[in-house]
C-alpha cells in the first residue's frame, strides 16, 4: 500500500453513497456556496518502502465497505482533531497528544482522491493491527493552504476513524510530526497481544 512506513459545525455534506459526482467535487460545490501529506523519519531511522507492511493472512475485513463516504463535517484547515473512546485514561490521551508515544508506522494521504484515501485510511487501520501496532500517524494534509475553504481530506479522515472500532483515540500531531496536517492514532491492543500478556502475567506461577 502506498504511502506507509513505519516510523518511522458547521455544515454538512451530502453525498450518495455511489455517487455519480466525485466527492470533492460535491465539497468544492459546497465551498463556493460558503463564499487538501509527508513528514518525519523513522522512529528507528529506517524506513519502510511502499508495500512491505502487508496483512497476515487470515483477517477478514471488508475492504473498507463500513466506513462512510456519504457524510462528513467540513473542518477548516487549522482544526484540532481531538478523539477518544469512554475508558481511555486521562494519562494515556494526554500522552498521545503530546506526542509521546513512539510511532511504528505511517500513512501519507497526498493527492489522494477522497475515495482513494477511504480505502488507504482503513486498510492501514487494519494492516496496523496484524502487525500488533499500537500508535500510528496519518498525514491527510490540511487542504489548499486556503485558510477559509474546508480541509476535505481532513474532515474525511476524522469522520473515518471515529467509525473504526480499532481506533481508541486520535488527536492533531505535534509540530515536529506535521502539526495540524497529521494525526496521532491510538488503536487497541490486539488478542493476540492480549494473550501474549496475559501468559506473561501468568508466568512462572
Amino acid at each position: 500500500m502506498q504511502g506507509v512506513r513505519p516510523l518511522k459545525k458547521a455544515d454538512k455534506v451530502r453525498l450518495p453513497k455511489k455517487p455519480v459526482v466525485d466527492p470533492e467535487q460535491a465539497a468544492r460545490r459546497q465551498q463556493r456556496a460558503l463564499g487538501e501529506v509527508e513528514i518525519g523519519e523513522a522512529e528507528n531511522g529506517q524506513s519502510l518502502k511502499a508495500g512491505e507492511l502487508r496483512a497476515r493472512p487470515g483477517a477478514d475485513y471488508e475492504s473498507g465497505s463500513f466506513v462512510s463516504d456519504d457524510y462528513v463535517e467540513m473542518l477548516k484547515p487549522d482544526a484540532i482533531l481531538a478523539f477518544k473512546r469512554p475508558g481511555i485514561q486521562e494519562g494515556v490521551y494526554r500522552k498521545l497528544r503530546l506526542g509521546k508515544y513512539p510511532l511504528q508506522a505511517r500513512l501519507d494521504l497526498h493527492r489522494k482522491t477522497v475515495h482513494e484515501a477511504r480505502r488507504e485510511v482503513f486498510d492501514f487501520i487494519r494492516e496496523s493491527e496484524d502487525h500488533d501496532l499500537r500508535c500510528v500517524l496519518i498525514l491527510h494534509g490540511k487542504g489548499d493552504r486556503n485558510l477559509q475553504r474546508p480541509a476535505v481530506l481532513k474532515s474525511y479522515t476524522a469522520k473515518w476513524l471515529q467509525e473504526i472500532s480499532q481506533v481508541m483515540a486520535f488527536h492533531s500531531a505535534q509540530q515536529n510530526h506535521g502539526g495540524a496536517g497529521a494525526v496521532y492514532v491510538l488503536l487497541r491492543k490486539s488478542e493476540r497481544m492480549k494473550e501474549k500478556t496475559r501468559e506473561q502475567h501468568s508466568g512462572g506461577r
